[in-house]
């Protein structure tokens, strides 16, 4: 998913950073006001994002000669909604650029859409949907980072594609280039991610349920007067 150093074309480089930009502005705001109103949930934001970073700091080589990782947003769309990770996704993506020379600066706006942004959305409307249809909150988990992975990657290769359309098949053409260099190793990684995530969530329902509840993640403890209501219906 990082787009190396120097990559892209300047104009495309800096088309990405300003559309980036608002989302993540809008992300430092959504941090603040969740640190304000529920100071508890620092250690669960530190660990999203180190979470985040640990996991797409990962370079596992394709058999198509690229290299790819999992991203790891989607267990922070889970837990804080999109808005957080667009800044915590970023800060991830620059420290890997200037600590690893993973990606790069003048790529960061095209890393960040893809992996800080569109990622966590497509988690986050994956999670909503799965649990809406009546899943449990496994299988929306699951789907969540499954889906993150997955689409952080798709985001990336319709920028490559932008960025170097086909000269025979333009840009349709050279999507299915790129996704496809992606693909084969995406697919088993972006499993394993779901599954990890999976391991994590339930882990944090048995050490901090109540901080999950907070963030909507677990449904709230019925009430005693509901409890007595049910039991006065039976």
């Amino acid at each position: 998913m990082h787009i190396a150093e120097g990559y892209l074309p300047p104009l495309h480089a800096a088309a990405w950073t300003v559309v980036a930009a608002p989302f993540v502005v809008h992300g430092a705001r959504a941090v603040a006001r969740q640190v304000r109103e529920d100071p508890d949930t620092k250690l669960l934001l530190a660990a999203a994002g180190a979470f985040t970073f640990v996991l797409s700091a990962l370079k596992i080589p394709s058999v198509t000669g690229s290299s790819s990782h999992p991203t790891g947003t989607g267990l922070g769309a889970v837990l804080f909604k999109p808005p957080v990770m667009a800044l915590l996704g970023t800060v991830v993506l620059f420290f890997q650029a200037v600590l690893l020379a993973h990606g790069g600066l003048t790529t960061l706006g095209a890393n960040a859409f893809s992996m800080a942004i569109a990622g966590p959305w497509i988690a986050y409307g994956a999670f909503v949907a799965v649990r809406r249809l009546g899943g449990s909150l496994g299988p929306a988990v699951f789907a969540a980072a499954f889906l993150a992975d997955l689409g952080t990657y798709t985001i990336t290769s319709a920028q490559l594609a932008l960025a170097f359309p086909d000269p025979t098949s333009g840009v349709g053409g050279a999507f299915g280039t790129f996704a496809g260099i992606f693909s084969i190793t995406q697919i088993p990684l972006a499993v394993a991610e779901g599954l990890l995530t999976v391991l994590v969530v339930r882990l944090l329902t048995k050490i901090s349920p109540d901080e999950l509840r907070r963030l909507g993640v677990l449904r709230p403890r019925p009430t005693a007067a509901a409890t007595d209501a049910k039991e006065a219906s039976v």
